[in-house]
């Protein structure tokens, strides 16, 4: 049997818990539980130093494809990223083993052919729902964090079932505060159950201040 051709894409962030200084790569795999961490030079320093133990991986964006992987970690790690004090990337990312020359010629066929590609409705309706799927299992197991409702907005449906929900909260017997009173001793006020002893120098009520 030959080796299975890796068939997921992401992009990932390993940052030091010690130095907080992070490495942004791409992986592709047939595995997410492969243990990979990176392969950058100072990474690999850092983690030999500090212990795997003392690294953190985050998945940060699943692709369809390894091309288009290599396009969106050339998007990311770019001079502006590398310049960042706590960054341990050496170069900017994408170029795959080729001389930045190479990968330019390369950059430019592929980027073509990918908006060839996404003008298809089902390729691009496919790419969506592998990306979604993707973080959403990786968000089930506890291995990403998400808000799931950032950018979006109640529908005035959804609205008026929360209005609805609300309806008669605290009120009557679903009042914390149902079936007390105030007290005072004109110094300080409490409340105390109905029909409990008022305490000897106290009285109904309330001082304001």
């Amino acid at each position: 049997m030959g080796r299975k051709k890796p068939h997921i894409h992401y992009i990932y962030k390993t940052t030091c818990n010690v130095t907080k200084r992070y490495y942004i790569g791409m992986h592709s795999t047939t595995n997410l539980e492969d243990g990979y961490l990176g392969s950058g030079k100072r990474l690999r320093y850092s983690i030999r130093k500090y212990g795997k133990e003392n690294h953190t991986k985050e998945i940060l964006e699943f692709l369809l494809t390894r091309e288009e992987l290599v396009i969106r970690e050339s998007e990311i790690v770019n001079k502006i990223l590398i310049s960042d004090k706590f960054c341990m990337n050496l170069k900017e990312g994408g170029f795959g083993g080729f001389t930045k020359e190479d990968w330019e010629k390369g950059q430019l066929a592929s980027s073509l052919h990918m908006k060839e590609k996404w003008k298809d409705p089902e390729y691009r309706d496919n790419m969506i729902r592998v990306r979604q799927e993707g973080v959403k299992r990786l968000h089930r197991e506890g291995k990403v964090k998400y808000n799931t409702f950032k950018g979006k907005k109640h529908t005035p449906e959804s609205i008026e079932k929360m209005k609805e929900s609300k309806k008669n909260q605290g009120k009557g017997i679903n009042n914390s505060q149902y079936g007390t009173c105030w007290i005072t001793n004109e110094i300080q006020n409490k409340k105390i159950h109905k029909g409990d002893l008022i305490p000897e120098g106290w009285r109904l009520g309330r001082k304001m201040k």
